[in-house]
């Protein structure tokens, strides 16, 4: 049997829809945007099996009814707790649900991670999970719907997986959020040669993802709350002791909240 291949399909200025692939069988996640994913299946010569959505934003779900037109019929996954705003969705997804795609001869297991909405759901699969808008390489997502609690408590289950455990994100922010933690940890080695790393990919067009749990923990400011150069950042930028890591958390996510990279 071929391999499982997943692979990024640019859309908007910096969202990656990934595909799943085996043979001539794909599913798509957080399609957005259907005209790059019908330019990319027709280019491959591939037919969609699935689709899968971690939550209900506009930027991952867009493209919905337009893929279904196309391929009437296939089911369309994501979270039980926003099919409200999911119209589409066929398949309502919760905790330790698992979401079966012979044509791919691929499992997932449903872990519900909320924070960045309070539905989002990440998909878990062989060595590797498609975790949506939660973590994010070097950051997490904004907290539109959740609380500091329910975020902090979705990236350690997150950061508890294998440190292979590759990461498929579905932005492209690695950059901008290289630059805030290099403003949190400004005398770190390892971020100066990361971030020249990724600037070396985006010059050429190339995605920095996916990333792995083990890299998240020595770049992302989010999983390294423990870290005495990050606490004592966050405890000055929120000036004043701060006693768990909940509440390191939410100083370093207001902090990002409201940063701008210094200009090069």
């Amino acid at each position: 049997m071929d391999s499982l291949q997943i692979s990024p399909i640019p859309a908007f200025t910096d969202n990656y829809l990934w595909l799943l692939q085996r043979g001539r069988h794909a599913a798509i996640v957080d399609p957005g945007d259907a005209a790059p994913v019908l330019r990319e299946l027709a280019a491959r010569g591939l037919s969609l099996c699935a689709i899968l959505v971690t939550h209900h934003h506009a930027d991952h779900i867009g493209g919905l009814v337009r893929l279904l037109q196309e391929f009437p019929g296939i089911p369309v996954y994501g979270p039980a707790a926003e099919a409200r705003t999911i119209k589409p969705l066929s398949v309502s997804l919760r905790e330790a649900d698992r979401v079966s795609l012979p044509e791919l001869g691929l499992e997932l297991e449903v872990w519900e991670v909320p924070g960045h909405t309070l539905g989002h759901i990440a998909y878990l699969g062989p060595g590797f999970t498609l975790c949506g808008d939660t973590l994010f390489s070097a950051g997490c997502g904004r907290l539109f719907e959740g609380t500091p609690e329910q975020m902090h408590a979705s990236l350690s289950r997150l950061a508890a997986l294998p440190p292979e455990t590759q990461v498929y994100c579905t932005h492209e922010y690695t950059l901008s959020n290289l630059a805030f933690a290099r403003a949190v940890e400004p005398a770190s080695a390892v971020l100066a040669a990361e971030t020249q790393r990724v600037k070396r990919l985006r010059e050429h067009g190339a995605p920095s993802l996916p990333s792995s749990i083990g890299h998240e923990k020595n770049i992302n400011p989010f999983l390294r709350l423990t870290d005495p150069s990050v606490l004592a950042a966050a405890q000055k930028q929120a000036g004043e002791a701060l006693s768990s890591e909940i509440k390191v958390f939410a100083a370093l996510r207001r902090w990002k909240d409201g940063f701008r990279a210094p200009a090069d």
